[in-house]
């Protein structure tokens, strides 16, 4: 029986990768049914909204989702997309993998990096207001609860086990924080108390910047709060060659939604240049997520052995010999089907 998954195609480059995306499923043969949705740009042309409530009935029926680039309107009265599916959903888990492949320039090889950012909490929870008329000062407030905290770090630590990863890197600032990131610190050590077999340790936000920059190879899974979460997650996709490969998931319990995490780049849309590789990949957790194992890893290592090769690529990973987007989605493709 097919898999009834929905998919956002975005906006911008969103529906060529998108359509990428359905074919290379599509060669490892696993069958989906696909539950198509306008969101973005798109649908706020045609319901004068750009999250119509079609696409949050979709989800919530179907549970899983693939979700291209999505353009949130500037202006007032527009809130984003991303953060009111998180909210909607509570995906309270934002992961994002960091692994280096080879035939990508990057300052590091063999990095192999998963972030656990808290995903619905602190800064992000849109607490936020002038504290004056005349608008001179404002006010964020950023809460961090026990069981927020509780649930992102349990999450890590159930990953760690699951997929027998050694280390967990606690990231906070209860030097400072200490009422906030101190009792996200609190909590996650006595999560850790719990998982005897995995190592834990901890670091202050700035020194483990710094670190990662210096050295990343010292960590392995890292967990932390909303904000250094976002900030880690990018920084980590850098060490690695960039967003045009870094694949995400937003997962709460009862749904999940996969995507790419660059932006639109409404500049190339239409114009056979995007690269496919951050929503392929993103469809490889889905299929993980899914129990779908065996075409999850035939996907990813046909992303591989295309990168690693470097001859129909995209501008963008070879600028002095590329291809244009469906040719590389081809070539990926023809790597899985040899595959079998």
């Amino acid at each position: 029986m097919p898999y009834a998954i929905t998919l956002i195609p975005g906006d911008g480059i969103g529906p060529s990768i998108s359509e990428a995306a359905q074919e290379i499923i599509a060669a490892t043969g696993v069958e989906v049914k696909w539950d198509v949705q306008e969101a973005g740009i798109p649908a706020l042309a045609k319901y004068k909204d750009p999250l119509p409530q079609s696409v949050i009935d979709s989800i919530a029926k179907n549970k899983v989702a693939l979700k291209g680039p999505l353009t949130t309107p500037v202006g007032s009265g527009f809130r984003s997309i991303n953060v009111a599916l998180r909210k909607e959903f509570d995906l309270y888990i934002n992961l994002r993998p960091a692994r280096s492949m080879a035939g990508l320039k990057s300052h590091f090889s063999d990095v192999d990096l998963i972030i656990f950012r808290e995903n619905t909490e602190e800064f992000y929870a849109g607490i936020e207001h002038y504290i004056d008329s005349k608008k001179s000062a404002a006010e964020t407030i950023g809460v961090v609860t026990r069981a927020g905290s509780d649930r992102i770090v349990r999450a890590a630590f159930e990953y760690a086990r699951k997929h027998k990863r050694k280390k967990i890197t606690i990231v906070h600032k209860a030097n400072i924080l200490k009422y906030t990131s101190g009792l996200f610190l609190d909590v996650a050590k006595e999560v850790a108390q719990e998982y005897p077999e995995i190592e834990c340790n901890d670091r202050i936000i700035d020194n483990m910047a710094m670190q990662l920059v210096m050295n990343p190879h010292q960590f392995d899974i890292i967990v932390t709060t909303n904000l250094f979460g976002d900030i880690l997650s990018d920084l980590c996709s850098g060490l690695v060659g960039g967003l045009g490969l870094a694949p995400g998931a937003n997962i709460g319990y009862d749904a999940a939604i996969f995507e790419a995490v660059h932006g639109s780049a409404p500049d190339i849309a239409g114009k056979n240049l995007a690269n496919p590789c951050a929503l392929t990949l993103a469809a490889a957790m889905m299929l993980d997520h899914l129990g779908e194992l065996g075409a999850a890893s035939k996907i990813q290592r046909a992303v591989a052995d295309v990168l690693k090769e470097g001859k129909m690529v995209t501008r963008d990973l070879n600028p002095e010999k590329y291809v244009g987007t469906t040719e590389m989605t081809d070539t990926i493709i023809d790597h899985i089907k040899s595959y079998d």
